[in-house]
Formats: C-alpha cells, structure tokens, sequence
C-alpha cells in the first residue's frame, strides 16, 4: 500500500509541479517572464469585470418591470 502513495508523490513532484519549478528557475534571469502568467490572470480579470459591467448596463436600459410594487 505504501508504493500507491509514493506513486502519487512521484506524480506530483516530478511531473504536475514541473512548470512551476521552470517558473522559479526563470525568475532568476527575467523578472518579466517569470510574472507573464500573473499578467495574463491579471487580464483575464480586467476582461471578465469589464463584461460583466458591460451586461449590468444593458440590463439596466432594458424595460423591466418592478415586480414589487403589483
């Protein structure tokens, strides 16, 4: 039973956080690089906030009624 979890150990360390080892052997030589997955989070987000003003405000100039007051 104890191979199985160094089995999934194995899976971790050597292959799913390989990127992020590539990311901090980076950060040495470029700052820049090192922080272009950050960016693109960073745009991803601007984009996301600026689609969801995008359909507040289309809501708000549709013609709903106020269910409340009936």
């Amino acid at each position: 039973m104890t191979e199985f979890w160094y089995f999934i150990a194995s899976i971790f360390e050597d292959l799913l956080f390989l990127p992020f080892d590539w990311l901090r052997e980076w950060q040495d030589s470029t700052w820049w690089g090192a922080n272009l997955l950050n960016f693109g989070f960073v745009l991803i987000a601007a984009m996301a906030f600026l689609y969801w003003l995008k359909q507040l405000d289309s809501f708000e100039n549709e013609d709903h009624h106020d269910y409340s007051k009936s």
